[in-house]
């Protein structure tokens, strides 16, 4: 086999004589390459973990504090009250033959080093208090504490060293269990306005039985938990909500970004792939050798947790029969690429170099043009991974686990991230962009089914007319991390690497590469039965997808922030009235945000259908004087800012009552309470897509490089998903998904209503006094 012949760093054959070897210097050049490239990397992970671990100290501090107990000895004083010479006593007796300076030496360079640590393990906890501080969240604008200006500069000045991406996870705190009775109290605030009257008795007093009995003795022992855990909260949330489902993770679960709204930098697949490629091996660099900046709370120097970029490469979710697992390497020198039904592996570096933008341009236009046919069963192989996980689970352990299927099977699950070149064009484009729109995002949501391996952290995209877009894997992170992967992705090749005047990557090629490996696969007549059957259930569910994406150009978060109000909080109560005109009433809202201010921090329920929101929609629907309304609707944004902060600040409702019921659970316990809790249908799921990287876009000077976003499949079948990404001060683009299979819901109307919403919004504060050019603060949250 090719693949074979080209591991082969040597060859040699038996004969009379003896054995007669043939080297291939070259092959060994390559693997000394490869090898220092691997060492290389092991250096500068055990010197990065030397940074980290001295953080928010630095290396160097160490010499400092030698210096500072040595010369206090040399002046005849001790600085240690002692302690010098009881480490001098209890010295090791390999080290009593030196002198009694020597011995002094030694000991004032231990007791340095123990001042040292101590020193950092305090700064550490200082910080990591100073973390704890959130109430500078809940503050009025311009009506600061005395305490929160006394924080303010004590943070900066221990966080003010240039940290590495990881170096404040130790000094995160960790999430905090929230009281019983208040969390309770927050879910009956929450639902009043959804129940009647009698309703909401039964489950007061449904709330009053849990928190009276059972609800102690489940409290008692997350309380356990939450000391013994780093957070806990994401290991069950990660386990039970991703992991264990065992239905479709296509659409139901994975997400998707898309590529610029009106600009195409090259209309060369293989050059935008190369440009990708190389763009996203850079950003995979940064991570590695931990280059990237922290993301923090924006607009301060609050710190968010990093530790979903640690599994963002190189890593696959492999199923299993009850749960599956996530699988990470620590790292790969190839991705995956799928190209008309073949399969193949595609070698980023050469002898420890990682390939130019045009060589891998080269490479890619190499499988283009590959006019090799699918083998047997390979050109749907990938449709394994868009249906049922148990099935999934059962072919890969049988017909997978040894031999050539292995081996290619491996290619791809432990490639760095995998490609898709489509034969489609997609974009807004042609006589109905409106209607392509809406088909580039049910492509990348979905595609053809068995064209993207959607157990891969994150698929790429690349389409026939130069379009990208990915679709992302949901258990190993949240979109936050992806997105900023996918900013710094799309920024890079527009701006970085760019392209020639002919639509070519730039840099030179080495004409000697080795073409990209086809992949090997022998696949039975059963695997091929269970892909048609996986294929029928995807089909299926991405045939009742309805998705319509919109930009809305009339304004942006500029004449919200007029208004002294969160664009955030004027997005979602336009959400409210919206779906209050298209179905008549109320729902459950469902609004990510993030618990990132803590270590391993991963999302909240914002539950955003409050008493307040709906006074406010039903006062405007009935007419209501102007003034009337416009205080209902701040009264109804002020109260989704506090849910929000209170979300973000870990006195959320719904990750509490989650694990309150796995610990119920594993208690053999039934709780009637939690149990209707836990049923309750999201109808309307929302999010918002971070915008944290404008550095990287210059839309003063290219309006035109503005970023779509994007979107996910419904979760309830009668509802909604939106999603929406405030673009500029002058844009918000929505994805909004629904299913064709409900009669009450389409997200064509419902996009209308969005649309119409904003409008009267706006409209009702036109004339508003209190609206002055000057914006307010950044909002503080992100999703």
């Amino acid at each position: 086999m090719a693949e074979a012949h080209q591991a082969v760093a040597f060859q040699f054959t038996i004969t009379p004589e003896g054995v007669d070897l043939q080297l291939s210097y070259q092959a060994l050049s390559h693997i000394y390459q490869s090898g220092m490239r691997s060492w290389k990397k092991r250096i500068s992970r055990m010197r990065n973990s030397v940074i980290k671990g001295v953080y928010p100290a630095s290396p160097s501090s160490w010499l400092f504090v030698v210096i500072a107990i040595l010369s206090t000895l040399y002046m005849q004083s001790d600085p240690s009250m002692g302690l010098i010479a009881k480490i001098q006593e209890n010295l090791p007796l390999s080290l009593t033959q030196f002198s009694s300076q020597g011995q002094t030496m030694v000991s004032a360079l231990v007791f340095s080093t123990l001042l040292w640590l101590s020193l950092i393990l305090t700064l550490r906890f200082c910080l990591k208090l100073l973390l704890s501080y959130h109430r500078w969240m809940f503050e009025q604008h311009g009506r600061v504490s005395t305490a929160t200006k006394v924080w303010v500069p004590l943070v900066r000045l221990l966080s003010g060293r240039k940290p590495l991406l990881y170096s404040y996870q130790t000094s995160l705190p960790h999430l905090p269990v929230p009281p019983i009775k208040d969390t309770v109290q927050r879910y009956l605030l929450s639902v009043r306005p959804l129940v009647d009257d009698e309703g909401y008795e039964r489950l007061t007093k449904l709330a009053a039985e849990f928190q009276r009995n059972l609800g102690t003795r489940l409290q008692r022992y997350l309380k356990l938990k939450a000391l013994w855990a780093t957070n806990y909260v994401s290991d069950w949330w990660e386990e039970y909500i991703y992991l264990r489902g065992r239905t479709p993770i296509m659409v139901n679960s994975n997400y998707y970004g898309m590529d610029f709204l009106y600009v195409t930098p090259t209309p060369h697949q293989a050059a935008r792939a190369g440009n990708t490629i190389t763009a996203l091996l850079l950003y995979r660099r940064k991570v590695n050798r931990e280059e990237l900046k922290p993301s923090r709370v924006p607009g301060t120097v609050i710190p968010l947790c990093a530790a979903q970029c640690e599994r963002m490469f190189n890593t696959t979710r492999v199923p299993g029969e009850e749960t599956d697992v996530l699988q990470h390497w620590q790292d790969s020198e190839f991705v995956a690429v799928y190209n008309r039904g073949r399969f193949f592996r595609l070698w980023v570096y050469r002898a420890g170099r990682l390939l130019s933008p045009r060589e891998i341009q080269f490479q890619i236009q190499r499988i283009l043009d590959d006019p090799s046919t699918p083998l047997p069963g390979e050109e749907k192989l990938g449709a394994l991974t868009a249906g049922d996980r148990v099935p999934w689970s059962h072919i890969r352990k049988q017909h997978f686990s040894s031999g050539v299927n292995k081996r290619s099977l491996d290619c791809i699950e432990k490639a760095a991230f995998f490609v898709t070149l489509d034969d489609q064009e997609e974009g807004m484009m042609g006589d109905d962009p409106e209607g392509n729109l809406d088909r580039y995002a049910k492509s990348l949501l979905h595609g053809k089914c068995y064209d993207r391996w959607f157990d891969k952290s994150f698929s790429v995209v690349i389409y026939k007319n130069g379009k990208n877009g990915l679709n992302a894997e949901h258990s190993w992170a949240d979109a936050p991390t992806v997105a900023h992967l996918w900013e710094y992705t799309l920024a890079t090749d527009a701006f970085q690497l760019g392209y020639t005047t002919d639509g070519n990557c730039r840099g030179e090629v080495e004409r000697s590469l080795p073409p990209p490996q086809r992949l090997s696969w022998e696949i039975p007549a059963e695997v091929q039965e269970q892909q048609v059957a996986s294929l029928t259930v995807a089909q299926a569910l991405a045939d009742d997808v309805d998705c319509h994406v919109f930009p809305f150009r009339d304004f942006g978060k500029g004449k919200i922030k007029k208004l002294k109000m969160s664009p955030d909080g004027f997005i979602q109560q336009a959400l409210q009235l919206a779906y209050y005109r298209n179905r008549g009433g109320f729902c459950l809202t469902y609004e990510a945000s993030m618990t990132r201010l803590f270590r391993e921090g991963r999302t909240e329920t914002v539950r955003s259908c409050s008493s307040e929101s709906c006074a406010f929609v039903r006062a405007l629907d009935a007419g209501e004087p102007p003034e009337h309304c416009k205080r209902l609707f701040r009264q109804a944004v002020e109260r989704h800012q506090n849910l929000y902060r209170l979300a973000m600040t870990g006195s959320g409702i719904d990750r509490h009552l989650f694990c309150l019921y796995v610990v119920s659970k594993y208690l053999g316990v039934e709780s009637p309470f939690l149990k209707e809790v836990l049923s309750e249908p999201w109808r309307l799921s929302t999010s918002q897509t971070p915008v944290q990287q404008m550095e990287l876009f210059d839309l003063v000077n290219h309006p035109e490089f503005i970023s779509l976003g994007g979107g996910f499949g419904p979760v309830a079948d009668d509802g909604y998903g939106v999603s929406y990404i405030i673009v500029g001060d002058d844009m918000i683009n929505f994805h909004v998904s629904c299913k064709h299979s409900c009669s009450e819901t389409d997200s064509h109307k419902f996009g209308g209503h969005i649309s119409e919403a904003l409008r009267d919004l706006m409209t009702l504060f036109s004339t508003d006094p209190k609206a002055t050019a000057e914006p307010p603060r950044e909002d503080k949250k992100r999703m």
